[in-house]
């Protein structure tokens, strides 16, 4: 899919690796990063929707099923992925979401 492309872009899209054990690991992590970006996006979305319900935005609930969690505009996808202990968040912790103008997403009279 194009996510799985953009991700592996720093590589042109080509496993490189010589042997066949090296080959599958980086198959496997780019499985993996794939999934935890699609994971991250799904949790995120439901956030945003969620406080835009609480800031009294009406939300079409036909479109909801419109939307993917595949979208990557918002990473920077650098072809070096290292996650850091000491950035953690802790258990039921989350990034907070950006502050946006809901007058943009309210209809006009």
């Amino acid at each position: 899919n194009a996510l799985a492309r953009a991700v592996f872009m720093h590589r042109l899209g080509e496993i490189r690796d010589r042997g066949l054990e090296n080959q599958s690991y980086r198959a496997s992590g780019l499985t993996l990063l794939t999934a935890a970006i699609t994971l991250w996006n799904t949790v995120y979305i439901e956030r945003a929707i969620e406080s835009l319900k609480r800031k009294g935005v009406q939300i079409n609930e036909q479109l909801l099923s419109h939307l993917s969690p595949l979208g990557w505009e918002h990473i920077n996808l650098s072809g070096d992925y290292i996650w850091r202990n000491n950035l953690k968040l802790g258990a039921g912790k989350y990034r907070p979401l950006r502050s946006v103008d809901i007058n943009l997403y309210k209809k006009q009279a």
